[in-house]
């Protein structure tokens, strides 16, 4: 009966190590002679190899404010590893202005080219990965329910316009390229759109926005009766619309510029972030739909 029993129990034995085994290879992967092959990360990162994570950090036009944290989530989506800190979205000339503080992004976008000429001054940007991102362009608005008829650019200096909205010339580009466009009917003494002066019959209408998001929303609260924006800020907000677009030829050509900067710990990331947002398919249809258009 002993030997019987101890047979049975020689017979059990392996049964018990193979299911072991085979327990093991399903928790931890397939073992053989050649090492284990781990299972879930494969799908997503073929070497089984955990990718280095990175944060970015972006400085960014205040226009861009609702459309670039979709094309962030794009770009996560598809790049394991990749996350972004809080983006940064103000007027671009306070952006410098804090990177030439000591502010240390990876990547800045500005509404200007003149903008980021300034951050390239002030050895800011690696020049080399300067590209432009996007056009615009530049228009009057008036609330939605609003009557107000805006045939002109001249039409701002009639007497029944008492409240417009414009972005500050020293800081918000969409400022300067308004009183560009007042400069060439005589409302604004420099043509650069910073650094003058309005003139004493058209001053008392301005009220000064310290972005152009602002500029929008003094427009569409009522504040104001019109305001200059950008055609793209008419998909950030609900309560205005469209009274008078802007000739191009009346300021400076309206584009994005982006550049890596020089103190980028994430320049290689940074630098692939900015190829994303101008090639990838999904990022466009984006940019598009608040009105961007994709140089």
């Amino acid at each position: 009966m002993s030997e019987t029993k101890s047979a049975m129990t020689g017979k059990k034995r392996p049964r018990i190590l193979v299911a072991l085994a085979v327990a093991l290879a399903l928790a931890f992967g397939t073992c053989g002679n050649y090492g284990c092959a781990q299972q879930g990360p494969q799908e997503n990162n073929p070497a089984g190899e955990t990718p280095q994570k990175t944060e970015l950090q972006i400085f960014a036009a205040n226009s861009l404010e609702k459309a670039l944290p979709q094309v962030q989530e794009l770009y996560v989506q598809k790049n394991q590893g990749v996350t972004f800190a809080d983006t940064q979205f103000k007027a671009s000339g306070d952006l410098v202005e804090q990177i030439k503080a000591g502010a240390t992004p990876d990547l800045l976008v500005t509404a200007s080219a003149g903008s980021m000429d300034t951050a390239s001054s002030n050895g800011s940007i690696d020049d080399a990965t300067r590209k432009t991102m996007f056009e615009n362009d530049l228009v009057l608005v008036c609330g939605t329910s609003s009557d107000v008829s805006i045939q002109s650019l001249s039409d701002v200096t009639r007497d029944d316009i008492t409240a417009i909205a414009i972005g500050d010339g020293e800081t918000v580009p969409a400022g300067q390229y308004a009183n560009q466009a007042l400069n060439t009917i005589g409302m604004y003494s420099d043509a650069s759109g910073k650094g003058g002066s309005y003139d004493s019959s058209f001053e008392p209408k301005v009220r000064t926005a310290s972005s152009v998001g602002n500029a929008a929303k003094y427009v569409e609260s009522g504040d104001c009766q019109i305001g200059f924006v950008y055609s793209s800020d008419l998909y950030r907000y609900s309560g205005i619309k469209t009274a008078f677009t802007v000739p191009s030829s009346a300021h400076k050509p309206i584009v994005y510029p982006g550049a890596v900067l020089k103190s980028s710990a994430n320049a290689d990331a940074a630098a692939d972030f900015l190829d994303f947002c101008l090639n990838d398919p999904d990022a466009q249809r984006v940019w598009s739909q608040y009105g961007f258009e994709v140089a």
